[in-house]
């Protein structure tokens, strides 16, 4: 039996609810529905995204978590009462916010819906964020000054791409990407054009069926206490320096002198 099967029977057994009855709501035979459940045939996208809606669960979390271990009171409603995001709380209640440090990053692409991954990661708290769910994520290379390597991006968790406005910076997940810090410039209906505030990063183009999440910058959390002049002289000065590098290696291929 795969993963998928075991949940969608302990959904239905945890609901106390017959195959016939989850079949009907399926439009579908229930010796069919069996096939699904036992493992013996796979459901297509079509039923897969009928039986989310039934149980008011993400796909992802049918496919990749074992519902079996997880109480779904603790994961956060999204829209239409959909249960997709692992949360941690407090003692009071209230939302932490679960840190991804450079050690534990490589593993986020395979744990970000995984409640056990989510649960091992480093908490703190920042009240002053107010209501929102929020994840704090590494900085990584030179492309988003003031922020530096080591520094870290607290994002509010953003539902749906409608939401994300351009000139807003966020964290990006995705498939083939990973985790990247950027500024949105412009939101199309199936792609994103994102930049880097370091102008010698050319923009490029996110397509929205690769995007895994999507946080919105709130605020950060640094080591340095540089002033974004300084940063933004010692970019340029990078930028002189990789120009004059092209321009002798461009001479060099000419045949020029220098």
């Amino acid at each position: 039996m795969s993963l998928f099967s075991d949940n969608i029977r302990a959904l239905r057994v945890r609901h106390n609810i017959s195959q016939e009855k989850v079949a009907t709501s399926l439009m579908i035979t229930r010796g069919r529905y069996v096939k699904y459940e036992d493992g013996t045939s796979e459901a297509p996208y079509e039923i897969l995204k009928k039986i989310a809606q039934y149980y008011q669960m993400s796909i992802d979390l049918l496919l990749s978590v074992d519902i079996r271990k997880i109480d779904v009171n603790e994961l956060l409603k999204l829209e239409n009462n959909r249960l997709v995001l692992p949360i941690q709380v407090d003692q009071m209640g209230e939302n932490c916010i679960e840190v991804v440090t450079q050690k534990v990053k490589a593993g986020y692409l395979n744990g970000y819906a995984d409640p056990e991954y989510i649960e091992q990661l480093q908490q703190i708290s920042l009240p002053f964020l107010g209501v929102g769910k929020y994840r704090g994520f590494p900085v990584e290379g030179d492309s988003m000054p003031p922020h530096q390597n080591g520094d870290i991006i607290v994002g509010r968790y953003v539902e749906q791409l409608g939401e994300i406005l351009g000139g807003r910076t966020y964290i990006i997940i995705t498939r083939t990407e990973g985790m990247v810090y950027k500024r949105l410039n412009t939101n199309k209906q199936n792609t994103l054009t994102v930049s880097s505030d370091n102008y010698f990063y050319p923009p490029y183009e996110v397509k929205a069926s690769d995007i895994l999440e999507i946080w919105e910058y709130q605020c950060s959390i640094a080591r340095s206490d540089k002033k974004t002049e300084e940063l933004e002289s010692t970019t340029i000065k990078n930028m002189f320096v990789e120009l004059k590098k092209d321009i002798l290696e461009v001479k060099k291929n000419i045949g020029l002198s220098t």
